[in-house]
């Protein structure tokens, strides 16, 4: 039960003030059968959703695990799912009568019985090449699922630079608050969009590329020398650029919220 409706069950007398407090001391910590600690108010409390990881999770466990969060939070995001996790995911759906949301490219499933709060935070995301989408989108997933808009541009990469400049105007007019630059490979383009633009750059190493240096490795070190201010996560690290630049754009979106 989240708080507002804990506090709403109040104000009705439907519940009283110790049964508050047993459900303010409960409510942090969702413990399901005993392998996962779920951490229902991270979201309250750090402006980011905690996320599921489905990677090296059994298929018994990560649906259990999703139906408790969803049950707790009313919505779950689950990352990385392989196709066999997937089967199963929609196993539970099926039997559960769930409302879901698949991105095939990114490889996230989201249940959900809520609708998204739209916060105003706007957040661009371009890649280099195609290549790069999967890692791309799985940054626009995140920063959707923190209420924000989110442009994109793909397949922009250096070795067409042109590509860049006709749709980078696109996204400046649409006045994004942060961007998520995905590039693998010599991973330049970041550095580039981060000299062109007064918005936070947040470069993502892909692992593409092959070789001395490939699977992400030069990318992450060619970002990590960038001449031009950026922030860098890990390779193939989706989910962080997209939260990352999620809190960033919330929280001008708030400042600017609260101009008006």
């Amino acid at each position: 039960m989240d708080i507002f409706t804990l506090l709403q069950k109040f104000k009705n007398d439907e519940i009283d003030i110790s049964e508050v407090e047993k459900q303010l001391r409960l409510s942090h910590i969702e413990t399901v059968h005993k392998i996962a600690r779920i951490d229902t108010h991270r979201i309250k409390r750090t402006g980011v959703p905690e996320a599921i990881l489905a990677e090296g999770k059994t298929k018994k466990d990560l649906k259990n695990i999703a139906l408790a969060q969803l049950k707790a939070e009313g919505r779950s995001l689950i990352t990385r799912v392989s196709p066999a996790q997937k089967n199963a995911l929609l196993d539970l759906i099926e039997q559960h009568h769930l409302p879901y949301i698949w991105n095939d490219c990114a490889d996230t499933m989201i249940l959900h019985q809520t609708e998204i709060t739209k916060t105003g935070g706007r957040v661009g995301i371009i890649t280099a090449g195609t290549s790069d989408i999967p890692v791309a989108e799985e940054a626009r997933v995140t920063a959707e699922e923190m209420g924000c808009e989110v442009v994109t541009l793909y397949d922009a990469g250096v070795a067409g630079i042109h590509r860049l400049f006709t749709g980078l105007g696109k996204i400046i007019d649409s006045r994004v608050d942060s961007f998520v630059v995905a590039a693998g490979r010599e991973g330049t383009l970041p550095a580039i969009v981060a000299g062109l633009v007064d918005t936070p750059v947040i470069g993502v190493p892909v692992s593409t590329g092959y070789g001395e240096g490939g699977g992400g490795k030069a990318a992450l070190l060619s970002m990590l020398q960038s001449c031009s201010v950026i922030s860098v996560v890990n390779i193939d690290a989706g989910f962080t650029a997209g939260a990352f630049a999620a809190k960033i754009a919330n929280a001008i979106a708030k400042a600017r919220n609260s101009k008006q």
